[in-house]
């Protein structure tokens, strides 16, 4: 029972709206024993051959009547309980998905896409039972549970209810034994649908590198073997939750026999008449809901147990980038330096960055070339707050970006990663992602600058055509043009390209290199690149390896210290002149 104290928090909140509905609940239950004791009445007046058609009326309107109004409630305490157990899944969910918003990378990195969607979906469903039929299971049990029995003791025969219900101990502890086992195993279950969650999530995002490769075969084995997996642990599930009815049905069973055996041994000796009897078998008929809501109630609690534990277990992640209490209200717009001493990633004890002292002047362009895992996009991550465990500072403006506010700092920043992610919106939409209402003129004019306007215009629907999931329907080239647009529909004051020019041609980068450089005369950017030809116009590069700058300068200062930069120039030059032969 301890999920009822984990969320009391909620039914204090809407402790009016459940008053209400458990109140219904109640009187439906007392209303609940009218037919029966009508049912006995009228059996003995027929046996006792004192029935009339007046006394049948009367006797059929109040059950009519007690019909209706069970109705009503009915519908007071389903619209109650049930709506607020919406309320509460309403509720858990924005503060998860808010959580997530919060959330720094690690925590992404720990935490796989599947898993968190199952967390969202099949867990919070969980909790809403616990809210709506655990609520109703306990109330309804109690209510129709005492109100019958105390019908049974006081309308029929005390001595005979006494009997009745002497088996009834045995539900508790049987609940108790089979709930504990339900709780771990129905754990184990979720865990194993998480599982299954991410495979399907990272088969569907994978499909064009599955279907190049040949491996739908062995994928389509390793889901059956999830599936299996997922099949089994329910079927663990099953085989506890499957117990409690029996075990009910046994009880009842044995609270049938003392009844037939005393009851007829009272109506012998005429302790009770024939009616009594008919009615009291009525209520026994009515016991066997609440003993059933009992056991489906340990379902309902163990399932929503374990389910908020794994939530619980998530919402209590802490990430490890903290707002200032009293962050600076100055706009992150100026000069920026980087004064990095060193820095690691979490528990990764090899060192990504180090000695990095780099300033830039604001509207002046910085390039930044190594090979892969040189440290480029990590020096990118520590510029957008991503991670602050590093030894030194990073200012803008002469303020440390730790003392800006998230919200502030990341304003100002336009970022285009290496991997494009675009929304499965239009490509207008996507390209005014920050600004909704931008106009399509204004998308028309920056789709120029990122030299895209063109393919777009060529599609079938243009402007309104539907990217798909990820961008699946356009190509790796235009995929980075629209997502260059994206950022720079913001018009930021720091605008950062990721190696985001790797999937266009030589000639269409130099023109979105000339645009940028028009368009962006009195702004900050920083470009990563592989290709020296999208850095060779920044008034600085600098060269990272293994975390460390070993070259810097222009790029006719670089060309002359015949170094890796010179290297790598020579080699991309040769290559692009071949290109050119053969073409």
């Amino acid at each position: 029972m301890n999920i009822f104290k984990q969320l009391q928090w909620f039914f204090k909140e809407e402790k009016r709206s459940y008053i209400i509905g458990i109140i219904s609940l109640f009187l439906v239950a007392i209303i609940g024993l009218i037919p029966p004791r009508v049912i006995g009445i009228v059996v003995d007046e027929i046996a006792q051959d004192t029935l009339t058609t007046r006394s049948l009326s009367l006797w059929l309107i109040l059950l009519f009547a007690s019909a209706l109004s069970q109705y009503v409630l009915r519908y007071i305490w389903r619209v109650r309980i049930w709506g607020n157990a919406a309320k509460l899944e309403r509720k858990i969910r924005s503060r998860l998905f808010n959580h997530f918003m919060k959330m720094d990378s690690p925590f992404f990195q720990k935490y796989r896409t599947g898993d968190l969607m199952a967390h969202a979906t099949n867990d919070l469903r969980g909790i809403r039972m616990v809210a709506g039929g655990g609520i109703l299971m306990i109330a309804d049990a109690t209510s129709v549970g005492i109100t019958t029995i105390l019908a049974m003791i006081f309308v029929v025969d005390w001595r005979l209810t006494l009997i009745a219900i002497l088996p009834l101990p045995l539900l508790a502890v049987i609940s108790r034994f089979l709930g504990s086992a339900l709780h771990n195993r129905f754990r184990d279950a979720q865990a194993a649908f998480s599982s299954l969650n991410d495979k399907v999530q990272e088969t569907i995002q994978g499909i064009k590198v599955l279907k190049t490769f040949g491996h739908e075969k062995e994928d389509v084995i390793e889901f059956k073997e999830e599936t299996e997996n997922v099949l089994q642990k329910n079927r663990e599930v099953y085989k506890i939750d499957s117990l409690f009815d029996p075990a009910i049905t046994l009880i009842i069973g044995f609270a049938y026999v003392l009844t037939i055996i005393v009851g007829g041994n009272l109506i012998r000796i005429e302790e009770i008449t024939v009616g009594d009897f008919v009615t009291f078998i009525n209520y026994i008929g009515m016991l066997i809901w609440p003993m059933l809501a009992v056991g489906r109630l340990f379902n309902i609690i163990e399932r929503g147990s374990a389910s908020y534990d794994r939530i619980n277990t998530l919402l209590k992640e802490e990430s490890s980038i903290i707002e200032s209490s009293n962050p600076t209200e100055t706009p992150a717009v100026g000069n920026i330096t980087f004064s990095i001493d060193s820095f690691s990633y979490p528990e990764d004890d090899a060192i990504a960055l180090e000695n990095i002292h780099i300033e830039i002047e604001e509207g002046k362009t910085l390039g930044i070339v190594g090979k892969t895992g040189a440290g480029k996009t990590t020096l990118f991550k520590l510029l957008m707050r991503e991670f602050d465990s590093y030894k030194g500072e990073i200012i803008i403006n002469q303020t440390d970006i730790r003392n800006f506010s998230l919200d502030n700092l990341l304003s100002h920043i336009g970022y285009v990663p290496q991997d494009n992610y675009l929304f499965s919106l239009s490509i207008l939409d996507n390209i005014r992602f920050a600004d909704p209402t931008m106009s399509e003129d204004k998308v028309r004019e920056i789709a120029k600058l990122a030299a895209v306007h063109e393919d777009i215009e060529d599609l079938p629907m243009g402007y309104e055509t539907e990217v798909g999931e990820r961008g699946v329907s356009l190509s790796g080239g235009q995929k980075q043009r629209v997502s260059i647009a994206r950022a720079m529909a913001s018009n930021p004051e720091i605008l950062i390209l990721d190696d985001s020019l790797s999937a266009v041609d030589a000639e269409t980068e130099s023109n979105i290199l000339a645009n940028l450089k028009k368009q962006r005369d009195n702004h900050t950017t920083i470009i990563s690149a592989h290709r020296i030809s999208s850095v060779m116009h920044a008034e600085e590069i600098i060269v990272l390896k293994n975390g460390k700058i070993v070259e810097r300068g222009t790029h006719d200062e670089l060309l002359q210290n015949n170094g890796w930069y010179k290297e790598m120039f020579e080699q991309q030059k040769l290559a692009s002149q071949k290109g050119e032969e053969l073409v």
